[in-house]
């Protein structure tokens, strides 16, 4: 069991605390830790934006304006602990940013043709139409694209660190087991497949059960602003996916 002191030491540096602390002589620590937010989180923005009523080239426009705007350096100084939730002071600063500077010409000057971060607009929009259309509320929809991107993000790091680790083949037969679907296969065919016994395979699925589990609670950590928030961020994700 890690202690809390090593908890909290290992929870202060994560991305979103370290730009909550950024002061003079760490500013350039946080713009990266802000910058790596921001470009896993981007697209739950642009959903947002989409269900709101944007259009495609608006909402990537907006988006890509916000982000500068958010990665400015009068900005990031401006920024500290009251500021909660990474989720929550994102949602909340791209309102404040669109009411204030919806029109063009504000855009321009804040940095609206400014490409701060890559963002795949094409696959944006086409991911955006498989969204669930029933889902009208832009902060209801921004919520489970919320929860999605995390999860998403996790599975991410898991396929790379079983692939490193020689056994992307493993992880591939056995994500569905990770994320709630059904495996088509039983543990025993599986076993065949993989030129490994049944009981093997079982260990397998539990080991990278547990293995997403932690990957999920770091995941979650980088955006809040302290360890004592990650298990009601936690509980409100899994209710957002529940909907």
């Amino acid at each position: 069991m890690i202690a809390k002191s090593e908890q909290a030491a290992s929870f202060a540096t994560t991305h979103w605390s370290v730009v909550l602390t950024a002061r003079d002589g760490q500013e350039s620590e946080a713009h990266d830790a802000l910058s790596r937010l921001c470009e896993v989180y981007w697209y739950p923005l642009y959903v947002y934006l989409r269900r709101r009523g944007f259009s495609p080239p608006d909402a990537e426009d907006l988006t890509q304006s916000f982000l500068a705007y958010l990665l400015g350096k009068d900005f990031l100084a401006r920024v500290g602990p009251e500021n909660g939730k990474f989720r929550s002071f994102l949602l909340a600063s791209l309102n404040h940013f669109v009411s204030d500077h919806l029109d063009k010409e504000q855009r321009q000057k804040r940095g609206g043709d400014k490409r701060v971060l890559s963002l795949d607009a094409a696959n944006a929009e086409a991911r955006y139409g498989l969204e669930p259309v029933e889902e009208v509320d832009p902060q209801r929809i921004f919520e489970r694209r919320w929860a999605l991107t995390v999860v998403e993000t996790t599975l991410q790091r898991l396929a790379a660190e079983t692939a490193s680790a020689g056994k992307g083949a493993l992880y591939d037969r056995l994500k569905p087991a990770l994320i709630g679907d059904s495996i088509s296969t039983t543990y025993s065919e599986l076993g065949g497949l993989l030129g490994l016994s049944e009981g093997a395979v079982k260990v397998a699925v539990h080991r990278l059960r547990q293995r997403f589990r932690e990957l999920f609670r770091q995941e979650i950590a980088q955006t809040v602003s302290q360890a004592s928030e990650i298990e009601e961020e936690i509980r409100f994700l899994f209710q957002v996916l529940s909907r």
